[in-house]
Parts: structure tokens; sequence; C-alpha cells
């Protein structure tokens, strides 16, 4: 490594910076202190705890790539709902649509006519011939997993180390530092130990991926295309490749996850690179920030799960919601794909995340840092380490949670959010030039006060 850091500097600067969010945030403090007496931990989901800072932002409002909190703090968010506000906070076609809609019903547990746009829609962009609903993308990978599970008569599922696919029990397993697999560190009660569920390997271990499903009791292979959220880690050449020829070998379905790697493009990384999974799942961004996603698979898949579905007993077979599909997230859905996640919105977001890239490298570069910063489509982040990772395994040993902290807290001090918990940063339409440069600046003065 080309620097060694001062821990003791660091931890000063962490608590200058704690200060600072403390002497300008006092109703954002004041709205926590009242939250913890009704909201565990003050907050509304759990993982919100960890937010840099002692106490979390509370926002008034928020539009496009921008937002204030009641304080009137003005921020650049870079987070964007981590992937799930990608088109911009309010988008103005969504909106609408929303508006139209909530007042003609919100869910009634019947089909709409839009629904039928939306799959076409689906079907066009993913080459996937059917398609289903759901409010998350958690529920979308549960679901393909159960159907792969019935169709294979196959008990086991694969996933790579540290892969990210929402609070699907069976994935919260990694590898230990000999290569055993193991529980996740924090999975908190889990019905089943996961190693009886789950075969974890390496992303881009061609060999492991063979061995893996030599035994022919897996169903499924759930994968990100791009492994993220624990940085960017791009596969092999040839990887994919290898990827779909030994699933097919051993009768082992493909599931590919795109609900962050949706930021590659209008189609995806599947369109983008010609994938041909056998299930599709992807949420978040889908709907403008309403709950929504969708799972798709082959005909070949539908057919077999047609052959072994009993209609009697549809409504009790663990694939289900009674708010999935409702007429509120679909006339979202159909309002976003049609006129916000469009081919303009991802050639413009796109260009802005090269110099946004370009950017933290040009500060890389001069403070001869040994960082790196990896990008997909308008999304990037840097990882504290001087070389690209090529699996999860190498990623997670150079988290350093301290600079994490110190590196969100000091961004967030000076009106930039970043994604919590790794430096990820989206770019949306409504992102300007201004917006990148400030980010720029702001990374550059963080970066000359640990070095500097």
């Amino acid at each position: 490594m080309n620097k060694t850091l001062d821990r003791s500097k660091l931890k000063s600067l962490l608590q200058a910076e704690e200060a600072l969010f403390h002497k300008t945030h006092p109703k954002s403090y004041e709205l926590y202190q009242r939250a913890r007496k009704s909201l565990h931990g003050g907050v509304p989901m759990l993982w919100m705890v960890r937010w840099a800072g002692s106490f979390p932002v509370f926002v008034k409002e928020a539009k496009g790539a921008h937002f204030t909190d009641v304080d009137g703090n003005a921020y650049v968010d870079f987070c964007l709902g981590d992937t799930g506000a990608m088109t911009g906070h309010a988008p103005e076609a969504t909106v609408k649509a929303i508006g139209e809609q909530i007042q003609k019903g919100i869910t009634l547990m019947l089909p709409y006519e839009d629904a039928i746009w939306v799959g076409e829609e689906l079907q066009r962009r993913f080459k996937l011939p059917y398609w289903q609903f759901t409010l998350t993308a958690t529920d979308a990978n549960r679901f393909a997993l159960r159907m792969a599970r019935l169709l294979t008569g196959r008990p086991k599922i694969l996933v790579f180390n540290y892969c990210y696919h929402g609070s699907v029990d069976e994935t919260f397993i990694t590898l230990d530092e000999e290569g055993t697999p193991t529980a996740r560190a924090n999975n908190m009660g889990p019905q089943v130990d996961p190693r009886e569920t789950t075969k974890v390997i390496e992303f881009n271990d061609i060999a492991a991926l063979e061995t893996a499903l030599s035994s022919r009791d897996v169903a499924a292979v759930l994968a990100e295309p791009a492994m993220t959220n624990i940085g960017i880690i791009h596969p092999d050449e040839g990887y994919h490749q290898a990827l779909r020829e030994i699933t097919r070998k051993y009768g082992t379905y493909l599931i590919i996850d795109e609900t962050h790697t949706i930021c590659a493009g209008v189609g995806g990384y599947t369109a983008a690179f010609g994938l041909e999974p056998d299930f599709f799942t992807l949420g978040k961004p889908l709907a403008g920030g309403v709950p929504a996603a969708v799972y798709g698979f082959t005909e070949a898949v539908a057919q077999a799960f047609s052959a072994k579905l009993d209609l009697d007993d549809a409504d009790v077979g663990g694939i289900g919601g009674t708010l999935a599909g409702n007429a509120l997230s679909i006339a979202a859905m159909k309002a976003t794909l049609q006129h916000v996640l469009t081919d303009e919105f991802y050639a413009k977001a796109i260009a802005l995340q090269e110099q946004f890239t370009a950017g933290v490298e040009g500060v890389i570069e001069e403070f001869n840092l040994p960082w790196i910063v990896k990008r997909l489509g308008n999304r990037s982040e840097y990882w504290f380490r001087p070389t690209p990772p090529r699996n999860g395994g190498e990623a997670a040993a150079a988290v350093d949670h301290e600079l994490d902290r110190y590196m969100h807290l000091f961004s967030l001090n000076r009106g930039i959010l970043m994604t919590p918990f790794h430096n990820m940063a989206l770019i949306s339409p409504e992102t300007t030039q201004a917006d990148v440069d400030h980010h720029t600046q702001v990374f550059r003065e963080a970066v000359k006060s640990l070095w500097g």
C-alpha cells in the first residue's frame, strides 16, 4: 500500500464531524428522541441505526436528485434510496399516474388492464415470456426459488459469497477464512441453518461452480450478474457463458437478480450482455419508489409449473401476496417504464456517472491512494483496496467501517448523501454536472483531511 492511515487522526476527525453533525441537526435530534419512545431504536427500520452520525437525518421533502431535512439543510442525493429512487424522487410522470389511479382505487385483488401493458413491456425489455408481480425483490427471489425447488425436486440453492438478494433467508451464508460455509454474521434467528439449504462459493470461480452443481442437488443458482453491495465486482470474461453452460449441464435453474444491476441500461445487464436466465427478478426503482417488483421466467418453466400447479391450493402455496399487483403499483410501473426508465434516462445518467467516476479517480491518483473505484452504468463505488476484487471474499477483507463512517459523515455534513454502509453513488437524470463537481470537491477535502 502507498499510504498508511493514521488511525488516531481518523478517530479525532470523526469525533469532530459527529460534533458538527449534532450542531447542525437539532430538529432531527429532537425528532429522534421523540421517535425512541414509539419506534424501536428511534427508526422505522432497524438498519437505519447504522447511518453515519449518532442519529438519523429526518427528511422534510425530496425532489429529483435533492432533498432537504427538517433543519433546512439541503443535500445532493447520491444514495437515491439505495436504487429505490434511482429514477429521482417524485418523477413527474409517475406522480401523475399515482394521482390519477389513487382516485379510482388502490387495490382490489383483481387484475387491471394496465398489468397487461406492463407484462408486454417486460417481455420486450428482458426477453422472457411470462411475468408475475410482488411488492419487493425479496419476495420475487423467494418465489422464484420456491418454483425452482418444486420443479426440480432438489433441496439446495447456490449463491455467491457476500451476495445481496434482500432478506431471503437462504442467502445469509458466507465462507469463513478457511473457505468453510457458515451463517453470515448477525444473521438474526434464522428459521433454518442456511448450511442446510444453501451452497456458497466465490464469484468468478468456475471450478467451484462445477463442483457444487455436479452432485445434482441444487435447484437454482441465484446470482446478480455483477455483484453489488460489496463494491461492484464484474464477472471475468467468459464467466457468464460458463455459468449458463454449467447450470444447464446439471439441470440447475439460473435466476438473475437485476434489482441493483438495472443501472446497466433499459434491459439491465441481461439485455446489455445477452444473458439467458431461466428466471429474472427485479424490484426497487421499477415503480419510481412505490413498492413493486416482478419475476419472469421462460416458456419451459411456465409449462412445467402449470403441470404441477394445484389450483385448489394455489392461494396457500407460499407464492402470492394480497397486495401484490395492486392497481397503484401497476399504474406507477407503467408510467415509470413508459416515461422515466427510458433510453434517454440512461444516456444522460451514465454520462454523468462517467464524470463522477473520473472525479473520484482523479483524487485517488492525486493523493496516490491504495483505493479503486468501479462503475456499472449509472452506479459506481469506491473501495479501500489497491486492485479490483474478483469476488466477495476479497472485497469484504478490505472493509473499513471506521473509514467508511468518516467518509460518509464528512460528506453528509457538506450536503452530500452517499449510500450507507458502502461507498455507492447513483446518478439520476435530475443530477447535474454541478452536483457531480460538488461531490468531487468534497471527496477531495475528505481525503486531504486524512492525508494532506
